[in-house]
């Protein structure tokens, strides 16, 4: 479920000058950039924006199922993807880079199969199910969203000798000192509320790595994982190469990028940005900011163009970029930085402070998938929807060729089928199609299993096929693994008192335990699901 949270505010002047004194990398947005901000700082993509909407403009062209304009969905290349190539391989030539498999075998973090978090409650158990860690599983500040894997990435699904590998992304949804300020003008945390608490900071996005394997010291099994932040890439006032953390205008919805939806696909990963388009990052630029694995040495980095040596430090969960000739990462030891992006061609015209949907213009881009059943291999985008009087649309949904956005050159546009979501409440968080079924997770609020919808089309129309299947409160994206025939997702909730999150368990007679907000990985079998009535 998304979360609504208040604008950052800026104190100008003084914000400027606080980042050019500390180097610290500026929280760039997408629209509205404060004046003092220098605008290389900017963050891609950045769509067009026009007025929303009025009164369900398109109203007529509405029919649950049936097709939607696809002309609405077409792609262009980011206008700074250039610039953040040159930004990237300079940054590559200053920090050390890591492979997949590398960081797999380093994986610091233990899932648990088959732990007694429960997010189904009375729906019915998956095929497959990991716990995560404590922290993860009730993070206030992580919230876990998009999910994709190697199944995705490569046909064979083997990443060198890598197999079993699944990718979840997090966005940041809690800022306390900021959000707690009962002055919100004043800006964002101060100095003592940063040092006080590394929440503080905005740190945009996380994609986590998992791996099921066989320990090679034991012969057991284990699900390890490890995060992986993301960033931007960015010149600094000191002329010095640095990243940030991602960030976005999407308020006040949200602070940044919401990475609803993530694909990895061959060396690239997708990540949706929900008003702009894509984001696209690098299996081959991941930066590894710990070489030796131990935090404490503050390992030896390279030099930028000024020949000065830098150190880093993955111990500080303050700080993120080049400060004082040392690197930070918000205490992170593997890096992502940005390489491209993908941004609307059509104006975007959603309203602001609502999850309403115009029926027509640029869509969100709220989810995504990929179907390697189809040729050629097509990735899947769609919107999250709460329809509303004046905008009565439920979602669109619509594939490209996903090959074709590796060139970054000419337009994508949606090719094959483009439709309406015929949701009777909208609330599609992620889908995904394989052999012509469309698969569709519904969320139904925190207290509730999720609904998991399925689709063929018909004529070009979207028509469901049997009822309901139940599945885990809080269900998000979609990933389907071919090679064991499962249909992934993971559960978004955490327990808490605030009523828009999980309380504990509301009907103590459920048989299935109380902590079924507890965030987790899941599969269900596609014979299953597709032998349900």
């Amino acid at each position: 479920m998304h979360t609504s949270r208040p604008r950052r505010a800026w104190s100008t002047a003084a914000a400027a000058a606080v980042l050019v004194f500390t180097g610290l990398a500026a929280p760039a947005q997408a629209e509205d950039l404060p004046p003092d901000v220098p605008a290389s700082w900017a963050q891609e993509p950045r769509s067009a924006q026009s007025s929303p909407s009025p009164n369900g403009a398109g109203l007529a062209a509405i029919v649950p199922g049936g097709a939607a304009p696809a002309g609405d969905f077409t792609l262009s290349p980011g206008d700074m993807n250039a610039e953040t190539t040159k930004r990237v391989t300079r940054l590559g030539g200053v920090l050390p880079t890591s492979g997949v498999q590398d960081l797999l075998a380093g994986a610091n973090r233990t899932a648990r199969p088959w732990c007694s978090d429960d997010a189904f409650g009375t729906a019915p158990d998956p095929d497959i199910k990991y716990c995560l860690q404590n922290d993860d599983a009730t993070s206030k500040e992580w919230i876990p969203q998009g999910f994709t894997g190697v199944s995705d990435a490569k046909d064979n699904e083997t990443w060198g000798e890598a197999k079993n590998i699944q990718l979840f992304a997090s966005y940041d949804g809690w800022d306390p000192g900021r959000e707690d300020d009962p002055d919100p003008a004043t800006g964002d945390c101060t100095s003592a509320e940063v040092e006080a608490n590394d929440a503080c900071n905005q740190k945009g996005v996380r994609i986590t790595f998992v791996q099921n394997r066989i320990n090679p010291a034991t012969g057991s099994p284990e699900v390890k994982y490890r995060h992986v932040l993301l960033g931007w890439t960015y010149v600094n006032s000191s002329d010095h190469i640095s990243f940030d953390g991602l960030h976005a205008s999407e308020y006040p919805i949200q602070k940044g990028v919401h990475a609803g939806g993530i694909v990895w696909y061959g060396n690239y990963l997708y990540v949706a940005d929900t008003r702009n388009g894509l984001r696209v990052f690098d299996m081959r630029h991941i930066l590894d900011l710990d070489p030796d694995s131990d935090p404490g040495t503050h390992d030896a980095m390279g030099a930028d163009t000024d020949g000065v040596k830098t150190t880093a430090n993955t111990e500080d969960k303050t700080k993120v970029g080049r400060h004082d000739n040392v690197w930070y990462s918000f205490g992170y030891r593997y890096v992502m930085p940005q390489v491209a992006a993908w941004k609307f061609k059509a104006q975007q015209s959603n309203p602001k402070g609502t999850y309403a949907c115009a029926s027509a213009g640029a869509p969100r881009a709220s989810y995504i998938s990929l179907d390697r059943s189809t040729v050629p291999d097509r990735l899947l985008m769609g919107e999250y929807c709460r329809p509303d009087a004046d905008h009565p649309s439920t979602g669109r949904i619509a594939s490209y060729p996903v090959a074709a956005l590796e060139g970054r050159s000419a337009d994508v546009s949606a090719q094959g089928w483009s439709n309406y979501l015929p949701l009777p409440k909208g609330g599609a968080q992620g889908a995904a199609t394989y052999d012509g079924t469309l698969y569709v997770n519904e969320s139904t609020g925190t207290d509730e299993p999720g609904n998991l919808r399925r689709f063929t089309w018909s004529n070009g129309r979207l028509v469901q096929q049997g009822q309901v299947v139940k599945t885990a409160r809080g269900a998000e994206d979609l990933y389907i693994e071919r090679g064991t025939g499962r249909l992934w997702s993971l559960s978004e909730h955490r327990p808490g008192e605030d009523p828009e999150t999980c309380t504990a368990n509301p009907d103590p007679a459920d048989p299935k335990g109380t902590d079924y907000c507890r965030r987790l990985l899941y599969g269900h079998k596609l014979s299953w699901l597709d032998a349900q009535p």
